[in-house]
């Protein structure tokens, strides 16, 4: 007697499909043809992939047993009575709300309209979370008062609230309904995104005055150490909170978003799709780089102030961004949760993939239909992932290749800055400018040439391997660094007087009477070439109001200043001196090798995860790698890398006798120390790699018929035989 396959079992695996076919004669007439809801009575819409559709067996039957709309139905016509049609449920795979499902909208129920829908998600959260909160920290901490340590608790709010979220959702979201767990996380972050920007709407006007007669010689010269009364600190838990929320929103978009993206396409078009999709979540950081500058051009209460940018205490419109990122978000977030379970068509997919899952005793978890689907099955989930050394190696592999991702994204302008004496500006819209095309191209054609190869899980681990090989052969480009800038006291001694008898001494002769304090850090460049700490260290009395060079003040009678190395004293211009480093060009060069390179292997590596796990597991592993590599990579990763590059300050910040931020670092050490840190992650990533190739144990060699993931030359093929699925074949070859 046939069995009558309906959309109210929802396959995880081919093998639960297959498990239904107890006979020959069963697998012999079994046809995986799903129409598309357009097709079928009730539905509007086509299965909604790439147009690779698989076709139809065209083995005649007799009398074909359908389950159409929830009833079943017969179809005469064949001798052979042993056929069996899957159609859909009329509303099943319908995209909608509740039971609002018009037809109308029932066009964008397809893959690439559900990748639209994710990219512009992942765009909007790397751009507010990656973006945004790198961007206006500084401004965030000048205008609540906040110690450096605790925007730090602010950064970090977010990656917790990923680390305590992350094993739940993937767990019980892997087996429950993606899109709504998805579209709720993109309404939290939402909420989240909204919360951060409270603060300015809470707290009274912000108004700040500097007067023109700071840090000249000729004044007095008072340290600003008194101790705050403000309250405004404590909204760095309001801050936290925002964080928080974008940390659990974010879970979800990851995690599920990738393995719902796998599931409803054909396996070998999937790192193609989650190429794309992370390609975007690289692109939206840059995009909140960019719009952060401006929105922070704006003075933050939107009226004329007599503050410019480059005073020190000029805030900008830091909340501006949150808004309209947390509002987007909202308008994103309606569509994801009207898609369904499963998109049209998509079953078939599953039922022809053939599992690359590292082969381990316990497999259980393919063979129990229910396994997964009880929080009591969790633990069990977990042991069967630590026994897949793959998956294990895979993972460590990923939090080594985010230790150096991170630390590099979070001090890769300031190693430019400081390196070719850029400006803060310069060294952030430069270094945007190489993460675009490393980040966004690399990672895109990871996914492509997986795609374009058909590597199976083996291959793109070698891959992977390969791309940690040659981004560890051109770090060492790190050994090229360019001489500090002559900076009077720091690098150099003052030029003459008994009291500039060597380095690390801002005291000298001709500024002992203007009572210079350590707080009031604004550096000027002198006609002598020579950078100075501030007007006040430089000896000038003057600042010229009439003059300016590109909106730099002007500074007179610079009493430490030697114009032509004679006793006039000469003038200097706010901001640091610029200095061309010809080694610059060769550096760009190779550091893109890196970057693009150590991208290169993300989606490659993510594909190698996806297959060598059962698929009922993905969902749930993924959230696990996740952790991993947050716990071990994306979290200590700008802590490490800080502490290493802390180690090469030549000047620290003064804090009223408190050590604050590095304002000058030797830039030799630091090239030292960023080599010997990049080096040692990508040594100990290319071993990890090493190791997951050669313990990963796949399925047994499958048969001609049965090698590609998906067999496309099947598809091709006008013989009736040949457009059974190879699965198919293989399982009536082995029954009969």
């Amino acid at each position: 007697m046939p069995h009558f396959l309906t959309t109210d079992a929802s396959f995880s695996s081919k093998q639960e499909l297959l498990d239904l076919n107890d006979s020959p004669e069963n697998v012999a007439g079994l046809s995986l043809e799903t129409p598309s809801p357009e097709e079928s009575p009730g539905g509007s819409t086509g299965n909604g992939d790439l147009d690779f559709d698989l076709p139809s067996p065209s083995i005649d039957t007799s009398q074909t047993k359908v389950f159409l709309n929830g009833k079943l139905e017969s179809q005469h016509g064949a001798d052979d009575p042993r056929g069996i049609k899957f159609v859909p449920k009329e509303t099943e795979e319908l995209c909608g709300w509740g039971a609002l499902k018009p037809r109308c909208i029932q066009v964008f129920n397809t893959p690439k309209w559900v990748l639209f829908f994710l990219c512009v998600a992942s765009f909007l959260q790397g751009m507010i979370i990656n973006g945004f909160i790198n961007t206006v920290i500084t401004s965030i901490e000048r205008r609540f008062d906040l110690r450096s340590y605790q925007s730090g608790l602010i950064a970090s709010s977010y990656d917790i609230a990923c680390c305590i979220c992350l094993s739940f959702v993937s767990y019980f979201g892997g087996t429950g309904h993606k899109p709504k767990w998805l579209g709720w996380g993109v309404v939290v972050i939402a909420i989240g995104s909204l919360v951060f920007a409270l603060p300015h709407f809470t707290t009274e006007s912000y108004k700040a005055t500097m007067l023109e007669q700071t840090g000249l010689c000729s004044a007095n010269q008072t340290a600003p150490c008194e101790e705050s009364t403000s309250s405004l600190s404590n909204y760095m838990y309001v801050f936290m909170l925002g964080q928080f929320l974008h940390g659990i929103g974010a879970t979800p978009l990851y995690t599920l978003g990738v393995t719902y993206l796998d599931e409803n396409v054909k396996s070998s078009y999937a790192p193609v799709y989650i190429g794309i999709f992370y390609t975007s979540a690289i692109i939206g950081p840059a995009a909140g780089y960019l719009l952060g500058g401006l929105f922070l051009k704006m003075f933050t209460e939107l009226h004329e102030t007599t503050l410019t940018p480059e005073d020190p205490l000029w805030v900008g419109a830091w909340w501006i961004g949150f808004l309209g990122g947390g509002a987007a978000a909202l308008l994103v977030a309606l569509p994801i949760l009207g898609y369904p379970r499963q998109l049209p068509g998509s079953q078939r997919y599953v039922a022809v993939r053939v599992s690359e899952a590292h082969q381990i005793k316990d497999s259980s978890q393919e063979t129990d239909p229910q396994f997964g689907k009880s929080v009591k099955d969790m633990p069990r989930s977990m042991l069967l992932l630590l026994k897949n050394p793959t998956f294990i190696f895979l993972c460590l592999a990923g939090a080594t290749e985010a230790n150096l991702v991170a630390g590099v994204s979070t001090f890769g302008p300031k190693f430019l800055e400081s390196q070719f004496s850029l400006s803060a500006s310069e060294a952030a819209t430069m270094f945007g400018y190489m993460v675009v095309p490393a980040g966004g191209g690399g990672t895109f054609m990871g996914g492509y040439i997986i795609k374009k190869l058909n590597l199976r899980c083996g291959g793109i681990i070698k891959f992977c391997l390969l791309c940690a090989v040659v981004s560890l052969l051109a770090i060492f480009i790190f050994l090229i660094h360019c001489p500090n800038v002559p900076m009077a006291g720091v690098t150099d001694p003052y030029l003459g007087g008994p009291d500039s008898d060597g380095p690390l001494n801002l005291t000298a002769f001709c500024n002992s009477e203007c009572n210079c304090v350590r707080e009031f850090y604004n550096p000027v460049c002198g006609d002598d070439g020579y950078m100075y700490y501030s007007p006040c260290h430089a000896g000038c009395s003057t600042v010229d109001q009439t003059l300016s060079q590109a909106g730099k003040k002007v500074y007179n009678d610079c009493s430490c200043v030697l114009r032509n190395l004679s006793s006039v004293p000469g003038g200097a211009v706010s901001g640091k001196c610029s200095y061309s480093c010809q080694q610059m060009p060769v550096f760009m060069v190779f550091f893109f090798v890196v970057m693009i390179f150590t991208l290169l292997s993300s989606i490659p590596a993510l594909t190698a995860t996806l297959r060598c796990v059962p698929d009922k597991q993905k969902s749930f592993a993924l959230g696990i790698q996740w952790i991993i590599i947050r716990a071990l990579g994306a979290i200590p990763g700008p802590i490490t890398f800080g502490s290493i590059i802390d180690n090469s300050c030549m000047l620290w910040q003064d804090q009223c006798g408190e050590q604050g931020s590095c304002y000058m670092y030797e830039n030799s050490a630091m090239g030292v120390y960023t080599l010997t840190a990049g080096v040692i992650y990508k040594v100990l990533g290319s071993f990890f790699f090493f190791m997951a190739l050669m313990l990963y144990k796949g399925p047994g060699s499958p048969p001609s018929s049965c090698g590609n993931t998906d067999n496309e030359e099947a598809e091709e093929s006008d013989s009736p035989v040949k457009d059974i699925p190879p699965e198919m074949l293989c399982s009536v070859n082995t029954k009969l």
